[in-house]
């Protein structure tokens, strides 16, 4: 890799970022509108992936409960990847693919959100815990790559970037949570 190559990478990721947001900005005000009535009513998110999206969920959470740009009251999330001893627990009691599920059986209400987070659409503990999340009543966003894989067809809202390749797809998923998370600051009540 040189310097071209590296140019030549961020121009494609600033390229497919426009392209992207010009499309989905009204989906992401409108989803993001929908999270703050939830949490501002009570409601909390639950948050998830493997790997990068693992670090995502932690990451959007983290935005929630902490802040991202002004003082106010903490918003009800957590990360489904941050407990070792219950993620070992069920992996190791009842597989890997239950670690999300049980636990969006454990914390997850009617009306609570289930942000499930997969580029390749196909991850088969993300797709366990949105089954369970929708047959919850719970409202299911899932964050993909292209097409959304099986995915697509759990969830109420999709956001699947348009693109084949992992990198490129984390970087705009970045960039959405960041986005979902200043909406969602600027409609939540005082602190």
């Amino acid at each position: 890799m040189n310097a071209d190559d590296i140019r030549r990478l961020a121009a494609e990721s600033a390229a497919l970022k426009q392209r992207f947001f010009a499309e989905s900005a009204e989906q992401l005000v409108e989803l993001g509108g929908r999270m703050a009535r939830t949490l501002n009513a009570g409601g909390r998110v639950l948050a998830f992936g493997n790997g990068g999206s693992a670090a995502d969920a932690q990451h959007f959470v983290s935005e929630l409960v902490g802040r991202l740009a002004r003082e106010r009251a903490g918003l009800s999330a957590i990360a489904l990847t941050t407990d070792p001893s219950v993620v070992t627990a069920v992996a190791n009691d009842m597989g890997y693919a239950a670690v999300f599920r049980r636990q969006v059986e454990a914390h997850g209400r009617k009306g609570d959100f289930a942000l499930g987070i997969s580029t390749s659409g196909r991850s088969p503990s993300v797709i366990e815990a949105l089954r369970c999340a929708r047959s919850r009543g719970l409202v299911t966003v899932g964050l993909s790559g292209e097409g959304g894989g099986e995915l697509a067809g759990l969830v109420d809202h999709l956001i699947a970037v348009p693109h084949p390749d992992t990198q490129r797809v984390q970087e705009v998923h970045g960039m959405v949570l960041h986005v979902l998370a200043q909406v969602i600051e600027e409609a939540a009540g005082p602190s």
